[in-house]
């Protein structure tokens, strides 16, 4: 098929990008989305490439070696911990790596606020040629489509656009309708994952225990995904689907390949190009 698919970072989680890189063009992905910006979560591996220049040097190496591209890094958050003007390194070592994109997030409900930060961000990005992919995140400060298309529209940079997830898509009640209506040029890549249908509390650990540790593969859950994808673009798709039961059985390489198996499964059957 056409359709371009990367392995994110989150599928395979304390995968070092070296061997990200390697899983992802054995188990056929034609991209990798890397995590330079660390999230500060407990017990996070860093893989910081842009302070790095052996680990930079290591990804170029295996980028050219295993014939494949970088899609996108991440993650650049605008909230009011973070200084977005420390993301610029890692836009300019992913730019070099030839990288196109950047994903974003906003964990902010100041709009005055995020709008400004957010555009900082597209503007350090354009710097270096990078498309900015803003997420709304079901759980966060920007939440749904109608609160990313605001900002979009705010901020008027040319090289902002949507990130649809698809779990969070359907978190939100994100129906595609609503997607529909957006227009076909706004849209970024996209992320690429099923899920149980009951929609949960914001304060049930589900919540977020699923998002980071429980989705599941394409045609497993109950999230309509044939919908939502018939009604964007055929743009690339990043698998972001961590599973911890599903790694610890058939470990980092099994878990990927798997992904792409049911993805390209899941859009042959339902006639998704």
């Amino acid at each position: 098929m056409s359709r371009k698919f990367s392995l994110a970072y989150l599928t395979i989680p304390g995968t070092g990008p070296v061997d990200q890189i390697r899983i992802a063009a054995e188990a056929g992905y034609d991209f990798v989305s890397l995590r330079p910006i660390p999230m500060h979560l407990p017990n996070e591996p860093l893989f910081q490439f842009d302070q790095d220049k052996k680990l930079f040097n290591e990804i170029k190496h295996a980028l050219s070696g295993n014939n494949i591209r970088l899609l996108d890094i991440e993650l650049a958050r605008v909230r009011e911990d973070l200084k977005v003007e420390d993301y610029e390194s890692a836009f300019s070592a992913a730019a070099e790596l030839g990288g196109t994109d950047v994903l974003s997030s906003i964990w902010s409900k100041d709009k005055a606020y995020y709008y400004n930060e957010f555009a900082k961000i597209c503007d350090l990005a354009a710097k270096y040629s990078l498309r900015v992919n803003l997420e709304f995140v079901t759980f966060a400060g920007v939440t749904n489509l109608v609160e990313a298309m605001d900002v979009l529209n705010t901020v008027e940079r040319p090289n902002a656009y949507l990130m649809v997830d698809t779990l969070h898509a359907h978190r939100s009640r994100v129906t595609a309708e609503d997607i529909a209506k957006v227009e076909p040029s706004k849209f970024g890549f996209i992320h690429l994952c099923d899920g149980p249908g009951p929609i949960p509390a914001l304060d049930d650990p589900s919540m977020i225990g699923v998002a980071r540790e429980g989705r599941l593969y394409p045609g497993d859950g109950e999230i309509d995904l044939k919908s939502m994808f018939l009604a964007m673009p055929a743009n690339p798709i990043s698998i972001e689907l961590p599973n911890s039961r599903e790694m610890e059985k058939r470990g980092a390489f099994g878990h990927a390949a798997q992904c792409l198996i049911k993805a390209k499964q899941y859009f042959a059957e339902n006639g998704i190009e």
